[in-house]
């Protein structure tokens, strides 16, 4: 029959559901259900399997409606396609949740390192997930990601690290088959300006710093393996967690043998006012690490909470720890040693983040330009009193 409106509407219900199909259209049926629900359906073929796959619910959907639908469908599959599979495929298909959970397991936590992946965790968990979670994968566009970006201007260094680690999950995603390739949303998606935070101790600031850290141990306010972390710290240029988490296996007496750091295996430059803090620690038996921690067999796990009652002591509250290393490479700069040394001293992928220093040996150039100069002038004024003036003003 061919299948009008009033033909569906007059079709009695049974007691088990079954089909009528379209005298014009092959392939174009409508299904009636014991409750006297009706909806429209093709059925078509895939090599040898027989697919059918439901349009939408007679009423709201009008015949009309479905039969250009079902034409419209018809013609895709006869070019190769196949809408009931598109169909399972989207709704199966894997949420943005379920991508960072499978992203953090097999992707951070093989190739990555636990500080590495302590990032991403909580990048994901604080702004991605809350944001894109319930998006399916393949439906993220660019315009989410930036609209995501910019609602974090105000915080643009996290903005930026956020972008950065949906850069790598679309990535591993098109790597997994996810989505297709070259289909990265973060692609042109411009970063925002980051105002880099340098902060280096003058030497009346290293005194006062000096003098809280004795004030602290006199009075045992801190413990001598925290206020000799920050001692390393300054001494070695050695960031965090290479003293934190440093082992007595890795210590030698002119240098330490770190395994394996942010920027792989390093050799440290290990000076001796640094191993003689080293030599006066306490040990703990059966404990590997350098810097006790709370528990028998660890190592220190927060020294962000000292630091801040000793900088307090000493007033310098706008302090990071990190800026210890920053002031370890002011001191290297203005004592002449060359990028390159200090290159590998503080253990820099490149020279380029080394350079970011450079000015601070600006005093240092200045003195030996003016060194040249002075060369220079005094040659120049021998020849004036052989040879009478050297230079003569035109006018």
């Amino acid at each position: 029959m061919k299948l009008t409106k009033r033909a569906i509407e007059g079709l009695e219900t049974r007691p088990q559901s079954y089909f009528e199909w379209d005298s014009e259209v092959r392939g174009f049926g409508v299904r009636v259900y014991p409750t006297g629900k009706k909806t429209y359906v093709i059925q078509y073929r895939v090599g040898k399997r027989s697919r059918r796959m439901t349009l939408g619910q007679h009423g709201p959907l009008t015949t009309d409606e479905a039969r250009k639908l079902a034409m419209r469908h018809l013609g895709h599959i006869a070019q190769g396609a196949d809408p009931a599979e598109d169909k399972r495929r989207v709704r199966h298909a894997p949420t943005m949740a379920a991508l960072c959970d499978r992203f953090l397991e097999e992707y951070a936590e093989q190739h990555c390192k636990p500080s590495t992946v302590r990032s991403y965790r909580t990048i994901i968990r604080n702004h991605v997930q809350p944001r894109l979670g319930s998006y399916l994968i393949e439906d993220v566009k660019r315009a989410d990601v930036a609209a995501l970006h910019f609602d974090m201007r105000n915080t643009p260094y996290h903005a930026n690290r956020t972008l950065m680690v949906l850069s790598k999950m679309f990535n591993t995603a098109e790597d997994w088959g996810l989505r297709d390739e070259g289909t990265n949303p973060t692609r042109r998606i411009k970063k925002y300006r980051e105002e880099e935070k340098k902060r280096y101790l003058s030497e009346e600031e290293q005194y006062r710093l000096g003098v809280a850290f004795e004030e602290v141990l006199e009075e045992g306010s801190e413990t001598i393996h925290v206020v000799s972390a920050f001692m390393l710290l300054m001494l070695t240029g050695c960031r965090r967690n290479e003293i934190a988490e440093l082992k007595w296996d890795y210590v030698n007496y002119t240098h330490l043998d770190l395994p394996d750091s942010k920027t792989g295996r390093r050799r440290i430059p290990l000076p001796r006012e640094a191993y003689d803090i080293l030599m006066q620690l306490p040990r703990r038996d059966g404990n590997p690490y350098v810097i006790l921690g709370l528990t028998e067999d660890g190592h220190i796990t927060d020294l962000e909470r000292p630091w801040r009652r000793i900088r307090e002591r000493a007033g310098l509250n706008d302090v990071r720890i990190h800026d210890l290393r920053h002031t370890y490479a002011s001191v290297a700069m203005k004592d002449g040693i060359d990028p390159f040394t200090l290159k590998e001293i503080l253990g820099h992928k490149n020279l380029t983040t080394t350079l970011r220093y450079a000015h601070l040996a600006d005093d240092a150039v200045q003195k030996a330009a003016g060194s040249v100069a002075a060369r220079l002038a005094r040659a120049v004024r021998s020849r004036d009193t052989r040879d009478g003036p050297a230079l003569r003003v035109v006018r």
